[in-house]
C-alpha cells in the first residue's frame, strides 16, 4: 500500500502556481514541435519553420477546447451550473476523447485552409500525442484524481484527497499502456512508407482497446454496466477496425517484412 501525498503544485511563487499539468501540456507542445521539424527534415512533412508553430497551435487549441467540452458528460451539474468552471484548466478534468476529437478538428481545418494532406499530418503527429497523453496520466496520478476501484493488493494507492480507501493506481496503468503505445506509433512512423492514415487509425484502434480494457480498474460514472469512457472507446474501436479492414488490408502485410 502506497498513500499518494503527491504535491500537484510543483513550485509556488506567491500568487503564481506551476502545476505538474500545465508543465506536461508545455512539454507536449514542445515536443510536438521538435518532431515535426525532426520529420520535416526527413521530408514526412510538408510543413517548415512557422507553418510548423501554427500547426501546433491550432492542435493545441483544439485539445483544450474538446477535452473541456467533453467533461460535460462526466460532470453535466458541475459544468452547467457556471460555464466558467470549463474554463478553470488548472483544476484538471481533461476528457481525452473531446481532446482527441477537438485536434482532429482542429488539424482538419487547418489542413483544409492550407491545402494539406490530413491523413499524412494525422499520422505524424500520432505519435507525440499519444506520448504526451500518457506522461499527462502521469501528471493526473501527481494531482490525485482518476481514482481506480477499491482494491487491497501489493500496489494498492490511497488518494488521500479523495478518500481513504486503497485503491487500484489506474491512472498508472493508462500511463503504461499509452507509453507502450507511442512506442508502437514511432516504430510505424519511422519503419517504412504505409498508405496514408494507416498509423493514424492504428492509434483510434489500439487507444480504445486499451482505454476500454484499463477502465475496468477506474472508478466512474457507469452506464449500462459500462464507464462513459468506455462506450466512447467501443465508438472508436468500431470505427477504426472499420477503416483498417476497408481501407488498409494491404498495409497491415507490411508491418513486419
Amino acid at each position: 500500500m502506497w498513500v499518494n501525498t503527491i504535491d500537484p503544485v510543483l513550485v509556488h511563487l506567491g500568487l503564481l502556481e506551476i502545476r505538474w499539468y500545465g508543465i506536461i501540456y508545455v512539454l507536449g507542445f514542445f515536443l510536438s514541435v521538435w518532431w515535426l521539424h525532426y520529420l520535416s527534415k526527413k521530408g514526412k512533412v510538408p510543413l517548415k519553420g512557422e507553418e510548423i508553430w501554427d500547426f501546433i497551435f491550432y492542435a493545441m487549441l483544439g485539445v483544450l477546447i474538446g477535452s473541456r467540452l467533453f467533461e460535460v458528460f462526466w460532470e453535466p451539474n458541475y459544468y452547467l451550473s457556471n460555464p466558467f468552471n470549463f474554463l478553470k484548466f488548472w483544476q484538471g478534468g481533461m476528457s481525452f476523447h473531446g481532446g482527441f476529437a477537438g485536434i482532429v478538428t482542429a488539424s482538419w481545418i487547418y489542413c483544409k485552409a492550407k491545402k494539406i494532406n490530413f491523413w499524412q499530418m494525422a499520422d505524424m503527429m500520432s505519435f507525440p500525442t499519444i506520448l504526451a497523453l500518457g506522461l499527462g496520466r502521469i501528471a493526473n496520478f501527481a494531482n490525485g484524481e482518476l481514482w481506480g476501484t477499491v482494491w487491497s493488493g501489493k500496489w494498492c494507492v490511497v488518494f488521500p484527497r479523495y478518500d481513504d480507501l486503497c485503491r487500484h493506481p489506474s491512472v498508472l496503468y493508462s500511463a503504461g499502456q499509452r507509453l507502450i503505445l507511442s512506442g508502437w506509433l514511432c516504430w510505424l512512423t519511422l519503419k517504412r512508407e504505409f498508405k496514408r492514415g494507416f498509423v493514424f487509425w492504428n492509434f483510434v484502434l489500439w487507444e480504445g482497446v486499451g482505454r476500454f480494457i484499463i477502465d475496468f480498474w477506474r472508478e466512474d460514472v457507469m452506464v449500462y454496466g459500462l464507464t462513459i469512457g468506455q462506450w466512447f472507446s467501443i465508438i472508436m474501436i468500431i470505427i477504426a477496425l472499420r477503416a483498417l479492414l476497408i481501407g488498409y488490408r494491404g498495409e497491415l502485410g507490411k508491418i513486419f517484412k
